[in-house]
């Protein structure tokens, strides 16, 4: 049977700005259901790496928050630490930087919590039985809330070749330790003929796995974790993955560990995808490249699998915009995500989704009316 998945495009009028369409939606997708009275209510987002301005904006958020305390629940922001070494990788330092991104309680109405603890550490194990892991670390204060809303932006990825819903939670909830399982199974590739010998990389693995050798970044693949960092940082593009069958295994194990996420909490989610500043990459980046398309919207859905799959019909209905990292795919109906990222089968955490019973593919989009419109 197909799920519901509610929608709000970018319109507003002077009887209803965007941001009370985002009270509308999430009214329409029943966060009220998924909230009861004295709830501790985790919103998990992605605050930002400094220097990123792709993230979504503080402003949406805190109308997200309003409603859960008109819910009767008691809201926190939270994020687990980084597995790489950046402005997240510990507690202090991503409170500092979820902050200077705009994340103050001034501005959201809520309290940022790290879930994961003071260097990653604090995590809770959970059986699962599955195919690449029987039990996965999630970070324990996701484990222990009561609710869980998952506020997601949509944009392209590196690994997973867009990073949604199922990405915020898998990667996202993990500890450190989960973060690593994830991505033991894949180690970066330099290219020497790009690689200027610059030494940028070195300076941002936390693993020491980097060094340089005749001029030209070498990787360890002993010590290399597969975090991706350094395919993040590379100022010439010289670090690629190594494409193997490491990815598929890789968002299958994604997939495992959102599975985890959710265990215990059936009735107690709602999941929100912003397809809005859709980056070619990940937010995790120091920066962010042009959108590939215009702002689409908001989607909101019961359904992780649904609301993932609902938003990249959305950006794959638009025509790509001019002078973007996408240079192929560009006409509507066109996959955007494989014309940057053709190497990636995204299709494979949606299809290993819905083999472990977390949703559908199917769906039926419910398109909320511009309220006050004059059209």
């Amino acid at each position: 049977m197909p799920s519901n998945v509610y929608f709000i495009d970018m319109r507003a009028t002077l009887q209803e700005s965007f941001v009370a369409k985002i009270g509308r939606l999430m009214q329409a997708a029943g966060l009220a259901k998924a909230v009861s009275p004295r709830d501790l209510t985790a919103v998990k987002l992605h605050f930002g790496e400094l220097g990123n301005t792709a993230f979504i904006r503080p402003v949406f958020i805190r109308q997200i928050v309003e409603h859960i305390r008109q819910a009767g629940g008691v809201p926190f922001l939270t994020d687990a630490n980084t597995l790489y070494a950046g402005t997240r990788s510990d507690t202090p330092h991503h409170l500092a930087t979820a902050i200077a991104n705009g994340f103050a309680y001034s501005v959201v109405q809520a309290p940022l919590v790290i879930a994961d603890g003071l260097r990653g550490k604090s995590e809770t194990p959970i059986s699962i039985n599955r195919k690449h892991f029987k039990t996965v670390y999630i970070a324990t204060d996701i484990v222990e809330a009561d609710a869980l809303i998952s506020v997601a932006h949509f944009k392209g990825h590196e690994l997973s070749g867009f990073g949604g819903t199922i990405k915020n939670l898998g990667m996202g909830c993990a500890s450190r330790r989960g973060k690593l399982a994830q991505h033991s199974g894949l180690s970066p590739l330099v290219s020497e003929e790009t690689c200027v010998g610059c030494g940028e990389c070195l300076d941002h693995c936390s693993q020491n796995a980097l060094a340089l050798e005749n001029e030209k970044a070498h990787i360890d693949p002993s010590a290399c974790i597969g975090c991706g960092e350094c395919i993040l940082i590379c100022p010439n593009g010289a670090i690629e993955v190594q494409w193997t069958e490491s990815i598929p295994v890789f968002l299958e194990s994604m997939v495992e560990y959102a599975e985890g996420v959710l265990q215990g909490k059936t009735g107690k989610v709602l999941f929100i995808n912003f397809i809005t500043n859709v980056s070619p990459a990940c937010d995790c980046a120091s920066a962010n490249d042009a959108p590939l398309v215009a702002d689409v919207g908001v989607v909101a859905s019961t359904d992780p699998v649904a609301v993932d799959q609902a938003a990249v019909d959305l950006v794959n209905a638009q025509t790509a915009l001019p002078g973007t990292a996408l240079t192929v795919n560009l006409a509507p109906g066109e996959d955007k995500f494989k014309g940057i990222y053709p190497e990636v089968d995204w299709e494979i955490q949606l299809d290993y989704a819905v083999a472990l019973g977390l949703g559908s593919r199917a769906y039926t989009l419910i398109r909320l009316p511009l309220s006050g419109s004059v059209d």
